[in-house]
């Protein structure tokens, strides 16, 4: 992945709905009807902050008859935790490219 592409997720993570959104699907897949209930949005705002989780491939969709289920993509959040985990503050004030 490049900077890009995590400038997407965080740029999608950077809206408080998609954050709460992302929080709920981590203990498992969630049917929109059940997200919905939790806010206070017309459904085609739902749909919305989905495709943008999705475009940006934080969350998978799953069909079933008409109903969309929602989930996290473990391979994006694994792959975000390791980037953020690369990140490093110099703590002695030194620059870092030495």
């Amino acid at each position: 992945m490049n900077s890009i592409d995590f400038a997407l997720i965080f740029k999608a993570l950077g809206d408080s709905n998609r954050l709460q959104i992302v929080q709920m699907l981590s203990d498992g897949e969630k049917c929109a009807c059940k997200l919905l209930e939790q806010f206070e949005i017309t459904q085609p705002t739902l749909s919305h902050h989905m495709r943008i989780l999705c475009e940006c491939g934080m969350v998978r969709v799953r069909k079933e008859g008409k109903w969309s289920h929602y989930s996290l993509s473990e391979e994006m959040l694994t792959m975000l935790k390791l980037f953020v985990n690369s990140l490093n503050a110099s703590k002695d004030g030194e620059c870092v490219c030495r």
